[in-house]
């Protein structure tokens, strides 16, 4: 599972002792305020008593005085979250930007029909389709390419609207057959159904407990199209709760119950498996890349029946993989960090196909008798076409700043293939490919809602902490003048291999509109420079992400963008905690901070979630004494100090979030209420039927981007007209 998505002070051993001491429970009086701008009060948040509670780490005390808002069954907890939520709404409300913004916000969000995720199999494509306000993408057979397009599953429909969401699909080799993965709420705990293509007809088959959330969903059909293989976790007993931990592979014949399933591959292989099946719908040759949690390379595995061999273990450093031309293509680091690509022959050993070169390798796809390979160095991406024998033919003839690649539909043995790709300005395209020619053919792609022509995109570079330059794309429209205090919304991520790439802005040209400046900065712990990038931002050495992103913030004032007055910063999940760091080290350089699901205890992320363990190869274990050092150092709820003006803060999480739990921002939020001195406000927005946001309905990715912009622009002193 990843965390589906910004110089700063490294903490000495002395600061990391001081912050872990029990601090006074119960205070009687809150920290001073200051006076309001306007010149009346602030409206204060909901109150949060502190409770006696600590832990105690390889001879450390930490203070732990919000541990009783991690029981969300507490009565006291629900009262608690219905009084903040109902705090935001009412500070939200009185924004005065907010619904003009709003407004504008659900203008851009309707455009033309949407697609993603294609893939072939049997001569038909398969996608995702969605026209907003649609809440949820529908699936979508056509023969290719000029076929008459065929709805199969619709979850707005077929399984309860806005709350039911497509996870995953997976056709059959010749296409007869679909697999598809649907969650509910957010949680994304995944069942799958089989439909019959031809006539859309559903399938006895139902089989839950399918992944999702802690591991990722995966499926391998049989080359005869009976059966196939699937990640699952232990089915649970009848009234309990299903452990997420622990997948397997079993194996599902069509037509038989799912009680009847096999394990065919893992038992007993990791509390924290995560499987990747790497599938050839052509042939239905398969191949395993096997994961013990997130954030370190792979197990190879390739499956011979029920049999699945080991060919390569983790020291390769196998990142991503594709069938070509009947051979297992793999991405490799080891000696490499941007990554050569590899073959598996006959006699199960690697063979070398092609060597590291500029730009690091994202994916690997076929073509004809050869391959495609796309490339990316900092925000820039490519594609790059090679022969059977890895002769470089050509690079597509796509723009060559500013757009970001997504999937490749493509078989092999045929010389066309579909490459999805899009840009800060451009929404998402399908160009088909002619690898023989050359030629590239726009066959699909969303109109906006409104003229993105005049969107500039510059590059700036900002100086970490240890000298590493960290490039950062600054968005704006044509005619917007860096004067120093332009209202500025800074975006990162930084960490478990998620590259920051260009992608299409879409409703968030209100912000630009009205002169507002966007930017993006490509920090380690993303994989866009290769594995040595990412491995910078890791477990001992995760204190640069923090650092990468401050020296991005810094280089926006230094270019004279804007300044501190005007300075917001987003990020989620694994950003949230990056986030976190920039409030606690940082408090002064930041007026406004959204972060949305994100991680603020680390100490008890790893062994109080079901999550946090499957997080150990990018975050390290606190039971390592060094690593608990080094988490300590910034894990950000237990460097919260009193008296300290932060700046204002928005969190948001879901009540059925399976990737980090919702208590995390519970705590977090009333430990910067309790310790603030500023008047800004500190606000918590809790969806009671949502989760990670991966899958969440049309109108709530609508919602959080309007309340995002409007608490930023309300914070940042935006003007109020385009």
């Amino acid at each position: 599972m990843r965390l589906a998505s910004f110089a700063a002070t490294l903490l000495l051993a002395a600061g990391a002792a001081a912050a872990a001491q029990l601090p006074p429970v119960n205070p009687t009086t809150k920290p001073p305020r200051e006076l309001a701008l306007i010149g009346e009060p602030q409206p204060l948040p909901p109150p949060t008593s502190q409770q006696a509670a600590s832990g105690t780490f390889h001879g450390v005390s930490v203070a732990d005085p919000y541990r009783w808002l991690e029981n969300p069954d507490d009565p006291a907890v629900r009262r608690w979250i219905a009084a903040q939520n109902a705090y935001t709404e009412a500070t939200l409300a009185a924004m005065p930007q907010g619904k003009a913004l709003t407004v504008r916000v659900q203008q851009l969000a309707i455009t033309s029909t949407m697609r993603s995720g294609p893939t072939l199999a049997g001569g038909t494509l398969f996608y995702l389709q969605q026209t907003p306000p649609q809440p949820q993408p529908v699936l979508i057979a056509q023969a290719w390419p000029d076929g008459t397009a065929k709805v199969l599953a619709d979850p707005n429909a077929d399984h309860g609207g806005a709350g039911t969401a497509i996870t995953a699909y997976w056709p059959s080799p010749r296409g007869r057959y679909l697999a598809y993965g649907s969650a509910e709420g957010g949680s994304e705990l995944t069942t799958i159904r089989v439909l019959e293509v031809a006539s859309g007809k559903t399938l006895p088959d139902t089989l839950p407990w399918a992944g999702g959330g802690t591991t990722p969903q995966g499926l391998a059909w049989d080359a005869d199209e009976r059966g196939f293989s699937y990640v699952r976790f232990t089915p649970p007993a009848a009234g309990q709760e299903v452990e997420q931990f622990h997948a397997t592979l079993v194996y599902h014949t069509l037509g038989r119950a799912a009680a009847t399933d096999r394990v065919v591959f893992g038992k007993g292989y990791s509390k924290t498996a995560e499987y990747v099946l790497v599938n050839a719908p052509a042939t239905a040759q398969a191949a395993v890349l096997a994961y013990d949690g997130d954030g370190g390379p792979a197990e190879v595995f390739l499956q011979h029946g029920d049999r699945f061999i080991r060919v390569l273990d983790r020291s390769a450093n196998v990142r991503t993989a594709a069938w070509v031309n009947g051979r297992l293509y793999l991405a490799a680091f080891r000696d490499a960090p941007r990554g050569k690509v590899v073959a598996i022959g006959d006699d199960g050993k690697a063979a070398p196909v092609l060597a590291e070169r500029e730009g690091a390798i994202q994916q690997i796809a076929p073509l004809g008798d050869g391959f495609l390979v796309v490339r990316s160095r900092g925000p820039d991406w490519w594609v790059e076409q090679y022969d059977a024998g890895a002769i470089f033919v050509r690079r597509l003839p796509l723009p060559e700043h500013g757009i970001g690649i997504g999937e490749i539909a493509s078989e092999s043995g045929s010389n066309k293939a579909l490459v999805s790709y899009g840009g800060w300005s451009t929404p998402t395209r399908w160009a088909e490919y002619d690898g023989r020619s050359g030629a590239l053919k726009t066959v699909f792609e969303v109109k906006p809602a409104a003229d993105y022509s005049k969107v500039v995109a510059r590059r700036i570079e900002g100086t970490s902490k240890d000298g590493t330059k960290i490039p950062v794309t600054v968005l704006s429209l044509r005619g917007t003048t860096a004067n120093g205090k332009r209202p500025t919304i800074l975006y990162s991520y930084g960490g478990f291999d998620i590259p920051i790439k260009p992608g299409f802005i879409g409703p968030n040209l209100a912000w630009l509109e009205r002169g507002g400046v966007l930017a993006y900065a490509n920090i380690r712990g993303g994989n866009e420079n290769g594995q040595r990038w990412h491995a910078q931002g890791q477990q001992l050495d995760k204190q640069n992400v923090f650092d990468d992103f401050h020296a991005a913030a810094l280089a926006l004032i230094h270019a004279r963008w804007t300044d501190r007055a005007h300075l917001g910063i987003l990020g989620g999940s694994n950003g949230g905690l990056l986030m976190g760091a920039q409030i606690v080290q940082h408090p002064a350089d930041y007026r406004a901070v959204v972060a949305r699901v994100g991680i603020y205890d680390m100490l008890r992320h790893e062994t109080h979630f079901a999550n946090g363990p499957y997080n150990i190869p990018e975050y390290g274990s606190i039971a390592d004494p060094a690593q608990f050092k080094a988490t300590l150092a910034y894990s950000p709820l237990q460097h919260v100090e009193t008296n300290t003006a932060y700046p204002a803060v928005l969190l948001t999480t879901g009540e059925n979030d399976p990737r980090v739990a919702p208590w995390q921002s519970r705590k977090f939020a009333a430990a910067l209420q309790n310790a603030s001195s500023s008047t800004r406000p500190i606000l918590l927005l809790t969806r009671m039927n949502a989760g990670h946001g991966i899958g969440a309905p049309f109108s709530q990715r609508v919602g959080d981007t309007a309340i995002g912009l409007t608490f930023f622009a309300h914070e940042l002193g935006l003007d109020g007209k385009p």
